[in-house]
């Protein structure tokens, strides 16, 4: 996969970052294949109306991985508050088998891993995704 540049007005960019969530304490709530594909459909309501391209989103019992591409006005913080927040509040109202599995109603550890795709190619990034959950 090669770098597709973007254009603002004034600037050229190609910003893609490797996002990771965690549940909290680790706890195995992506066994259930309706379950994952709701977290995947949420993710991607919530990156369109932040106008951000999810490229691959790939989903292990107690996390996700996602590769996504934004401009760089995206106030990542901010992005990555609501999907915790509404894939929290939506997936535990839709779903209360996943209540049981968590602390206090808490879905999502506080913190995540976000990196830029830099260091290694695109290509590499996509297979790693595309192999989370596949055992």
């Amino acid at each position: 996969m090669r770098y597709k540049l973007d254009r603002g007005s004034h600037s050229v960019y190609a910003l893609y970052y490797h996002y990771v969530q965690v549940v909290k304490y680790r706890r195995k709530i992506f066994d259930n294949e309706k379950i994952i594909e709701y977290l995947k459909s949420l993710i991607k309501e919530i990156s369109d109306n932040f106008k951000v391209e999810v490229i691959d989103i790939g989903v292990d019992k107690d996390h996700f991985h996602m590769l996504f591409k934004a401009k760089p006005t995206l106030n990542i913080p901010k992005y990555i508050n609501t999907i915790k927040t509404i894939t929290s509040r939506e997936i535990q109202k839709n779903f209360p088998e996943v209540k049981e599995k968590l602390w206090k109603g808490h879905l999502w550890a506080s913190s995540y891993f976000l990196a830029t795709s830099g260091q290694v190619t695109l290509e590499v990034l996509k297979k790693y995704v595309e192999s989370q959950g596949k055992e």
